[in-house]
Parts: structure tokens; sequence; C-alpha cells
């Protein structure tokens, strides 16, 4: 897709992912019920009904784009194999376990993949009233509240005092810790969800290590957008971190603020 093809349709995104945030948040603020999915992590009624209203959006908006989404994945009811040339993926609630804790730190996450790479992105955390987007190079933004939207940056690491963002559900602790002190890190944030990614594309930290389990849906969006401030994605290897990977699932991988 041009780039004049995904700014336009970023603004349309946003308000798919306005409409989930509401809806998740009329949730969040009323007692809900909890059920465990057949991988043992939580489900709730905001997570179906986000995907149900961000799926039949999207589905409308491109319907020659298949949708990727968690929960459809779950359910069995998504067979594409990842090697489409474009797709959606689509985490409709990031962070279920925090959404549970109430502590704030869950997102929903829309990610498009073109060619095996996110190029647009919207991440939206509701209860810190917070959205971060990107449609391309150099397009990386952030609205707070109900305010505009204004450019960001990733920031380049300091020599010293550079801070790291680790998972406060997930991931290998112990891992990230020791690649944090290789890279001089002096200072470790906890965040639950995507909003890591957000961080670092605002230039507030400048390191995401992440041991563990993660699925494309948990990344892309945040992804595309910490590319598009002037980050970096990579496997632990050092290969950029790629999407249509059979079964969906992520390799280790570190996330990093500009060059």
């Amino acid at each position: 897709m041009k780039a004049a093809e995904l700014v336009k349709l970023l603004p349309s995104v946003v308000e798919l992912a306005d409409g989930a945030s509401a809806k998740i948040l009329e949730i969040y603020d009323a007692p809900f019920a909890v059920r465990d999915k057949a991988d043992d992590s939580p489900l709730t009624e905001a997570d179906e009904i986000s995907e149900a209203l961000i799926h039949d959006g999207l589905r409308r908006l491109t319907p020659d784009i298949p949708v990727i989404a968690e929960e459809a994945v779950a359910r069995g009811e998504t067979k594409a194999d990842g090697t489409l040339p474009r797709f959606w993926l689509v985490d409709p609630l990031d962070g279920t376990r925090e959404f549970v804790a109430r502590n704030g730190e869950f997102s929903i996450s829309i990610g498009l993949v073109v060619d095996r790479r996110p190029v647009l992105g919207v991440l939206l955390a509701p209860v810190l009233a917070t959205c971060w987007t990107s449609a391309g190079p150099g397009t990386a933004q952030v609205r707070r509240g109900k305010g505009s939207f204004a450019p960001i940056r990733a920031r380049r690491q300091p020599a010293t005092g550079a801070v790291a963002v680790q998972s406060r559900s997930h991931g290998d602790k112990a891992a990230g810790e020791a690649l944090a002190s290789e890279f001089g890190v002096t200072k470790i944030m906890i965040c639950g969800s995507a909003i890591k990614f957000g961080m670092l594309a605002e230039g507030k930290a400048d390191l995401y290590p992440r041991f563990g389990r993660t699925m494309e849906w948990d990344t892309c969006a945040g992804h595309a957008i910490l590319e598009a401030a002037g980050g970096r994605v990579e496997t632990a290897g050092g290969e950029p971190l790629r999407y249509g990977k059979p079964g969906f699932g992520n390799p280790d991988f570190i996330a990093r603020g500009a060059l």
C-alpha cells in the first residue's frame, strides 16, 4: 500500500479503537466475570465485545484485507496461515490480566501488515486516555485525553542512565535484567501490555527486552509505531522481527529507541 493510502486509512482505524475503548471502560467500571481459555489465560466480555466491534469495522473499512484477531484464533475460527501478502492483526484487549487486576495497564492494538512488515499501528490505553498511532516512517503521534495528536520521536540511548521497560505479568525477568545490565540500564520500569512500545516511541524509555511467549497481535501495532518514531524491534539474534510466521508466535525480541 502507498503511504498516502495508509495516512488516509488511519483516522478510521482510530475511530474503531475509540469505539472499542468506550465499551471496554463500561465493562471495566462494573462487575464482570472472568473465564479461562484453553491456555489458562483470562477472558472477559470486554475482550469479546472489543474484538467484535473492531473486526466488523475493519471488514467494512477494508473488505479485501483479512483480519487476524486473537480471540477468533483462540476459538479456531481463523484459518489463515500468515502467508497472506497483507492482513490486520488485532489484540482487542492486550493485558487482560491487568484489566482483571484493575490497574489500568491494558490496551487495544490494531496493526496492519504488508509483506511481513508492520506498516500502520493504533495503540490505545483506555484508562490512561492515551492513543499512539503511525502510518509509515516519521508519522508517529500521540493523543492524550480529548486533545489533538502531536508528533513523537524515539530518543537515542544515553551513554549513562538508560531506561528499560519490562512486563508486569509475563516474560523472563531475570534474562531481561541481565540484558538491561549489558546495555548500561540504570532504571527498570514495570508496565503491562503493549503500552511499553508507546513509552519507547515517546522517548520515555530506551529498551524493552522480551524473553518469553508473545503473539504477533501483541506486538504489531506497537512495533509499527516505534519504527515510525525512529526505533526498531529485532529478534534476540539481531534480525528484524517479521510477521506472518507459522502459528503467529514471536521469538524473543528486543525493542529499542533510535539509532
